[in-house]
């Protein structure tokens, strides 16, 4: 393997692209390529074995690419594939779950939040990660409507005022002091979600912690990119790109795939 490879990313869409954002800020000297499958989004209400199918799909597309790397940017493909993706793929496989632990550990109500996907919160992972962290009130909350409106590019929307609005509300009552953002589209939200809660309520995602646990598997399997190479950034959906280039903030290199 050879360590100018690409590091390949996947997502049921384009809210991966907040993890790529921390993993490019972080290793600018990486190339790297972007999946999003928002044809088959939201993966949360997909069952188990639908989820991994997607996931090997995902997967074999960017082995094909030649990616040194895999970083599983969907908190319900993680919580429900890893597992089987590590088990069948010889390549590294980096995932993301919800950020329970630092939340938890520096809540001073001893309660948390956590907005995410049924997916995730259904998973197994997830429910263990709850057991570990007994000591603290979790009031979970599913996110039901929120990624099909931001796959649409209604980031900013009455629909999703009133969505935010009647999830957020019964934890505030609740008296949390940390949300944790359990799916990687909802970090494009938290503007949104900032003028729903209190200004003491932390908000916590798992981006930079993706980024820099990419950055030690890297330097663990001496794959860190040296070469003086002009970089590449490239990203994949197999819906319409608009939406994935506003996000983006940029439209080159973004391209329409059937997969």
């Amino acid at each position: 393997m050879s360590s100018n490879n690409p590091i390949g990313i996947f997502d049921s869409g384009i809210g991966g692209t907040s993890i790529w954002k921390e993993i490019h800020q972080l290793l600018p000297g990486e190339n790297t390529i972007y999946l999003a499958d928002s044809k088959n989004a939201p993966y949360g209400q997909k069952s188990k074995e639908e989820i991994i199918a997607l996931s090997c799909k995902n997967t074999e597309l960017l082995l094909a690419q030649n990616c040194k790397l895999i970083v599983v940017a969907c908190n319900t493909a993680t919580t429900n594939a890893i597992k089987e993706l590590r088990a069948k793929y010889d390549v590294p496989f980096i995932g993301i779950e919800p950020a329970i632990k630092p939340a938890a550990n520096q809540s001073k109500t001893a309660t948390i939040g956590i907005l995410a996907t049924k997916g995730t919160l259904n998973s197994e992972l997830f429910s263990r990660a709850v057991q570990t962290h007994h000591y603290v009130k979790i009031i979970e909350q599913i996110g039901h409507g929120l990624v099909p409106l931001i796959e649409e590019g209604k980031i900013v929307s009455a629909e999703m005022t009133a969505l935010l609005e009647e999830y957020l509300k019964p934890m505030v009552d609740a008296n949390i002091d940390y949300l944790v953002l359990g799916c990687t589209h909802y970090p494009y939200l938290i503007p949104q979600i900032k003028k729903i809660i209190p200004d003491h309520i932390q908000i916590i995602d798992s981006g930079q912690a993706v980024a820099k646990q990419t950055q030690n598997v890297l330097k663990k399997n001496n794959l860190l990119n040296s070469s003086d190479e002009t970089k590449k950034q490239i990203f994949y959906t197999n819906s319409d790109s608009k939406v994935l280039k506003d996000i983006l903030g940029f439209t080159e290199n973004v391209y329409e795939k059937e997969f």
